[in-house]
């Protein structure tokens, strides 16, 4: 059997924090390896754990000597709904270094919404915004940022554990990349090109699954596949114009939403800025008045 790769750095989240952008920043290091697709989601038991070691490995192929081979999969910090992933990581590799970006967590529960919206295969999010974050814990929970990192302080040491905020990336790109390369113990004096590419921002209007959503079920089950060969192109057409519908970002309440959030993720936030001893001032959106 070949060996494995020694896979060391997992970017574990938040979702919609940046990490799309600090995994290319990071692959564009000459000793740094992070692999495609950006998010395999291999050590969550629901999707690619099944696939097997042999699969993973396979990610990292194309390393050539690189020092520090990575990955970025916000599926890992998903509690509650999905669990054991630092305990299969360190299984796999108990060295293992992990970077948690945190980003305003009443902004966060909001991208993460238009996020469920747009993805209508997956997410498929059909009702208002307010009515989401009331009735969806989810929203709630994966900004719940001492809840998500306790078990890798708990299992891998706060050592190995780097935190910084999606804002802090932002505005100070230079000092963050510095920092986490001089961590990771490579050359801190490389600067990527990439720092000046926006990455993942989000349009002003998106497309929606219509009514409740039966219709874009159909579309993307099994049956669906089966079936769609021997329906008329026009039928298709017309059952794609149902399905779907445009919504723009300005149609949402969204200070109903975040008067709703945040006195919730307030008190969430203690626990994290008791756990890594720092304040969080650059979230202005939740300590706003």
């Amino acid at each position: 059997m070949q060996e494995s790769p020694n896979v060391n750095l997992f970017i574990i989240g938040a979702m919609k924090s940046g990490t799309t952008s600090l995994h290319n920043y990071l692959n564009e290091h000459p000793a740094i390896f992070m692999c495609e697709p950006k998010e395999p989601g291999f050590f969550v038991e629901e999707l690619a754990w099944p696939k097997g070691y042999e699969w993973y490995r396979s990610l990292f192929a194309q390393a050539n000597g690189a020092v520090v081979l990575g990955e970025s999969s916000t599926h890992y910090t998903k509690l509650p709904v999905y669990k054991g992933v630092p305990e299969r990581i360190a299984r796999f590799n108990p060295d293992a270094r992990f970077i948690y970006l945190m980003r305003d967590p009443v902004e966060r529960a909001i991208s993460h919404y238009w996020h469920n919206v747009r993805d209508m295969k997956w997410g498929r999010e059909w009702r208002s915004m307010l009515s989401a974050v009331r009735r969806d814990p989810q929203y709630v929970a994966f900004s719940d940022y001492a809840m998500q990192l306790r078990p890798y302080i708990d299992i891998f040491g706060r050592e190995r554990v780097y935190t910084t905020t999606f804002e802090h990336m932002v505005g100070n790109p230079d000092d963050v990349l510095r920092e986490i390369f001089d961590w990771l113990r490579v050359d801190s004096g490389f600067r990527p090109e990439g720092t000046r590419r926006r990455w993942n921002a989000a349009p002003a209007e998106a497309k929606r699954v219509g009514g409740f959503g039966i219709l874009n079920r159909l579309r993307y089950s099994q049956a669906w596949d089966s079936l769609a060969p021997m329906v008329p192109r026009s039928l298709r057409q017309i059952g794609t114009r149902l399905a779907e519908r445009r919504v723009d970002h300005a149609s949402q309440d969204v200070a109903a939403v975040e008067r709703y959030l945040r006195p919730i993720l307030l008190e969430k936030t203690e626990g994290i800025r008791a756990m890594l001893g720092r304040d969080f001032n650059e979230w202005t959106t939740l300590y706003r008045r």
